[in-house]
C-alpha cells in the first residue's frame, strides 16, 4: 500500500496537565533537529515556538527544560527541513 498523505509533524495532546521532560518521535533519524511549537487543542491552531532540540537514540528527544502542558494546550514537533 502506498499512502496518499503523510504528515511529517507530530502532535501531542493530553487529557490532563503534564510536565514533559522528553518525548518520542517514531521514524526520525538520530541527530535530526526538531522545532517544538505550542498547539491550542480547542482551535487546532499552532502557537509560538517553545523549544528546539535534537533527536537522540531510539527516537527520544530530551529537552533542555521541561514543557508544561494542559488539556487545552499541547505541542507540535516539526523535524528540520519540514514546513512548520
Amino acid at each position: 500500500m502506498i499512502p496518499l498523505h503523510r504528515d511529517r509533524h507530530f502532535t501531542f495532546r493530553f487529557g490532563e496537565d503534564r510536565t514533559i521532560p522528553r518525548f518520542h518521535v517514531d521514524g526520525v533519524a538520530v541527530g535530526v533537529r526538531v522545532s517544538v511549537f505550542g498547539f491550542d487543542a480547542a482551535t487546532e491552531t499552532r502557537l509560538g515556538l517553545l523549544a528546539t532540540a535534537t533527536v537522540g537514540e531510539g527516537g527520544w528527544v530530551d529537552l533542555s527544560g521541561p514543557l508544561f502542558v494542559t488539556s487545552r494546550v499541547g505541542f507540535v514537533v516539526v523535524p528540520e527541513g519540514e514546513n512548520p
